[in-house]
C-alpha cells in the first residue's frame, strides 16, 4: 500500500463529519466523534457550513465532483456497524479493523466498545489517529490497540501478535475501502492471514467493481477514475459474480453481499432527503468455516 494511499483517509472521514451538519433525524449516520477526528480544514468548514443554505450549496458542488459519494460513505459505515453488531450477537470476541484510517466503528458502537479491538493502518495514519483520539478523548480508549503496518511489505500476523492479538477466538475483521489499494501480493498475504481465522469469525469488506477498474463502467465518475485508476492508486477489483469463488479457497462463506444502491435504499428514505449513492463499491459480509 503506497504513501499516496495513506493520504486518502481524510476524504471519507470528511463526508461523515459533514453529515453531522444535519439534525439527528435527517442524518444517514450519527457520529459526533467523526467531527472531532476530522482534519482541521474539515472542522473549519463545518463551522462555515452551519447555515443550511451554505451547507446545501457545498453539497451540491460535492455531488457534481463526486456523484453519489456524499451518500456512499455514511450509508456504508452505518451498514457495516449494523452487521458488525450482528457479528457480536453471533459470538465474535474481538475486532480487527484493517486499514482503519479515521473510522470510528469501535468507538461509536456501544456493542463493539465491549470488545478488545485492534486498528491496523500505515504508520503515518496510525500516528495521526493517535493524536486526534488523544485530543478528542484524552487518550486512546483502553479496549483499542493501534497497530502500524504496511500490508504490502510486512507480515500482518506477526505485527498483530506483537500488539497482543492472540487470534484464538472468533474475530470480526473489517476491511472498508482497503482492497482496491492493495497489490496482488498485498491481497494474497492479507487473505492468507484471514484464512487462519478461527471458525465462526466474521468478515466485512468492500471491493471496487472490476468493470470500473477496467474502464467499462465509468458513467459520470470520470474524475474519480482519473485520480484513482489512471494514477495507479487503485489496483484490485472483483466482479460481483466472482466474490464467492474468490473467498472459497480462504475458507469464507458469504452471509450477505449488497450493492451500495441496496444499502442506500435502507437509510436514505427515512431522512426525507433525495440522494443517490455511488454504484461501484459493494459490501460483503462473510463467515469463516
Amino acid at each position: 500500500m503506497t504513501r499516496l494511499a495513506a493520504k486518502t483517509t481524510d476524504g471519507p472521514a470528511g463526508f461523515v463529519a459533514f453529515e453531522q451538519l444535519y439534525p439527528p433525524g435527517q442524518r444517514l449516520i450519527d457520529d459526533d466523534l467523526s467531527l472531532q477526528l476530522a482534519p482541521r480544514n474539515v472542522r473549519i468548514w463545518t463551522k462555515i457550513l452551519a447555515l443550511a443554505w451554505l451547507r446545501d450549496s457545498m453539497f451540491w458542488l460535492h455531488e457534481k465532483l463526486l456523484p453519489g459519494g456524499r451518500a456512499l460513505f455514511p450509508c456504508r459505515k452505518r451498514y457495516i456497524q449494523e452487521q458488525a453488531e450482528d457479528a457480536v450477537a453471533h459470538g465474535v470476541k474481538a475486532v480487527v479493523n484493517l486499514g482503519a484510517g479515521l473510522d470510528t466503528l469501535v468507538y461509536r458502537s456501544d456493542t463493539l466498545a465491549t470488545l478488545p479491538a485492534w486498528e491496523v493502518d500505515q504508520p503515518v495514519n496510525v500516528e495521526a489517529k493517535r493524536k486526534r483520539l488523544t485530543r478528542a478523548l484524552g487518550k486512546v480508549p483502553d479496549h483499542v490497540v493501534l497497530v502500524p503496518v504496511d500490508f504490502d511489505q510486512e507480515d500482518l500476523s506477526h505485527k498483530l501478535a506483537e500488539a497482543g492479538y492472540a487470534g484464538d477466538e472468533p474475530t470480526l475483521f473489517v476491511l472498508e475501502a482497503v482492497t482496491q489499494y492493495l497489490t496482488k501480493g498485498g491481497i494474497t498475504s492479507t487473505f492468507d492471514f484471514l484464512s487462519q481465522a478461527p471458525a465462526g469469525s466474521r468478515l466485512l469488506f468492500t471491493y471496487v467493481k472490476k468493470s470500473f477498474l477496467n474502464g467499462d463502467d465509468i458513467d459520470d465518475l470520470k474524475l474519480l477514475y482519473k485520480v484513482t485508476v489512471k494514477k495507479g492508486l487503485w489496483h484490485f477489483g472483483l466482479g460481483p459474480d466472482d466474490v464467492a469463488g474468490f473467498l472459497e479457497p480462504y475458507g469464507w462463506d458469504i452471509v450477505a453481499h449488497e450493492s451500495s444502491e441496496e444499502i442506500a435504499a435502507r437509510y436514505i428514505p427515512a431522512t426525507g432527503r433525495t440522494m443517490r449513492s455511488m454504484s461501484i463499491e459493494p459490501v460483503v459480509y462473510a463467515v469463516k468455516r
